[in-house]
């Protein structure tokens, strides 16, 4: 493996999505990432479509650059086996709850004994300390947990509804990058290993009251919650002669120029609410409103090139379909073509981001189902016969 995390080796006992995203990234860096599963394998191999049993088209994306290890951690001898392997790592990552780990032997007080300098992260569903603490946590549950359903209707939605993206797993497992690379970073000027919580449900609140605590914000209270920008109504793709586009008029450059655009110069000094941010974050829903009634008028391609000449920020509205052929993300190789040794050819994605002195290398596809138990084993010290059948 090369890239930035080359030579860290990280032990990944978590399962599903959260935990698994967090250790992806870690891997597309460089890292050894070994992942410990149970003899069933991890849930997301038997979500579909799939060619081969156990290797669901989820899996394959959340699980690549890893390797995998089976052992039944209930038994004391795998137990014993995964303190051996953690005893040559440099950060453990989990995402069952505290209690959990505690039952299974696996405490940080434990973990620590065996690897001292060991980063011991806990991705969870609630902070230890609160009354929720040992609530189980899906994606769903912690998305109507901080409000992300309300807001939809708050924003006209006719029903509180989900994103349709396992937007809370994902948003916490790279919080959780950060958390354990910061921690990695503590290590290398300190020696110290030390054990980091990364909860959802406080992390994504967090995450939407940094946007609409609002009012709330001050003691006592300057007003009520909520960012009028992002709950106007009309705050939605334009609907235009053939489609929709997505377009975003902000600034008074930006107001200005789309008033000179549709014929009406002298608007954009005139019309009172255009007159700064604050006074159009005020009226914005009218505002959204007319620019949609506006973008009617003419076709997805004709407001795409006008907008575009105006320097007015936009962009087609994808489905997922059309965002594979997108001609920006094959340009810069987003999308590419890889060959599994067991699944044939699969589209994958490569690391997004570009380094100039590190480059991650494009990580090994995800793999079988205890596929390395045996070499993972015998790096941990056991014989052959040991590592056959631990």
């Amino acid at each position: 493996m090369s890239g930035p995390l080359a030579g860290i080796r990280v032990v990944d006992l978590s399962t599903v999505l959260m935990g698994p995203y967090c250790t992806q990234i870690l891997a597309e860096y460089g890292a050894d990432v070994i992942k410990i599963e149970p003899p069933e394998g991890d849930g997301t191999r038997h979500i579909g479509p799939m060619r081969s049993r156990g290797m669901g088209a989820i899996f394959l994306h959340a699980n690549r650059g890893k390797r995998s290890a089976v052992l039944n951690l209930k038994r004391p001898q795998d137990r014993d086996a995964l303190l051996r392997i953690a005893a040559q790592a440099d950060v453990l990552v989990y995402n069952q709850r505290p209690q959990a780990m505690e039952r299974l032997g696996l405490s940080y007080e434990v973990v620590r004994a065996a690897s001292p300098r060991i980063v011991y992260a806990g991705l969870c569903g609630f902070g230890r300390g609160g009354p929720y603490s040992e609530r189980p946590a899906y994606d769903d549950l912690i998305q109507g947990a901080v409000g992300l359903p309300a807001l939809f209707q708050r924003a006209g939605n006719p029903e509180p509804r989900y994103v349709p993206i396992t937007l809370c797993d994902r948003a916490v497992g790279l919080s959780a990058v950060g958390a354990i690379l910061a921690a990695l970073y503590h290590r290398q000027r300190s020696g110290e290993g030390q054990a980091i919580e990364i909860p959802m449900f406080e992390t994504m609140a967090a995450m939407v009251m940094g946007d609409h605590l609002g009012g709330r914000s001050f003691v006592p209270a300057e007003g009520g919650t909520g960012y009028a920008r992002l709950l106007a109504h009309a705050r939605r793709p334009y609907v235009t002669a053939d489609g929709y586009i997505c377009a975003l008029i902000y600034s008074d450059k930006q107001w200005e120029s789309f008033c000179a655009l549709i014929g009406q110069p002298q608007m954009f000094r005139q019309d009172p609410r255009l007159r700064d941010l604050g006074t159009r974050t005020r009226h914005i829903d009218a505002l959204y409103a007319l620019v949609a009634q506006t973008l009617r008028t003419r076709s997805t391609d004709a407001w795409l090139q006008l907008l575009e000449q105006a320097d007015i920020p936009c962009m087609p509205m994808h489905t997922p379909e059309s965002l594979l052929e997108d001609p920006h993300l094959h340009a810069v190789g987003l999308f590419r073509e890889i060959e599994h040794p067991s699944e044939g050819r699969l589209v994958s994605m490569s690391v997004p981001s570009r380094w100039s002195a590190t480059p991650p290398d494009a990580p090994r596809p995800a793999p079988r189902l205890g596929e390395h138990t045996a070499a993972v084993l015998a790096e941990a010290g056991f014989d052959a016969a040991s590592a056959e059948a631990p």
